[in-house]
């Protein structure tokens, strides 16, 4: 079993990155970013998250990466380069060419969860200006071996449990 950390759109947000890492750093095996920190990839509130760039980043980070924890496949993006605000469409096209199981993003500041032809879409929403909630949060994935167990949190480190989902996603 794994755990997965997943926060966006922190936009020049130090302090709180480095609490959810110190936070969390025993209990998590993989911290994601999914952009627009707006840091510089050498700081070190950043430091120990696999980050990728969004549209308010400077450089320094790819704009999407992939990687595996616990026979799970990430495919990680902002997802300004995809239109998520619009449609998870062209996002899902290419977590099927990479073939991911779960697919990362932010830009839209808005917290989401679904599982659409196998692939689980997370958005953690974002620590700095959410967006449809009130709410500043991110999301723990527990990986199990059938199913992907969801938690939320809100920045001061309370699980919002009425958000908790557990989604039924074999191995492929």
């Amino acid at each position: 079993m794994s755990k997965v950390l997943v926060v966006s759109d922190s936009h020049g947000l130090t302090k709180e990155l480095e609490v959810l890492r110190e936070r969390h750093l025993n209990e998590v095996d993989l911290m994601i970013h999914c952009g627009d920190s707006e840091l510089m990839a050498d700081d070190k509130a950043i430091n120990g998250y696999l980050t990728v760039m969004g549209n308010c980043d400077f450089g320094g980070y790819p704009l999407e990466t992939t990687t595996e924890i616990a026979g799970r496949k990430f495919f990680i993006t902002h997802g300004h380069k995809y239109s998520v605000k619009t449609s998870l469409m062209n996002l899902k096209y290419k977590a099927a060419e990479v073939g991911a199981d779960i697919a990362c993003f932010g830009h839209s500041h808005v917290l989401g969860a679904e599982v659409i032809g196998g692939t689980l879409y997370l958005n953690p929403g974002s620590i700095r200006m959410p967006r449809e909630r009130y709410e500043k949060t991110y999301v723990i994935l527990d990986l199990l071996e059938e199913k992907i167990k969801m938690s939320v949190y809100d920045i001061r480190g309370q699980e919002l449990k009425e958000l908790a989902f557990e989604f039924v996603l074999p191995k492929k």
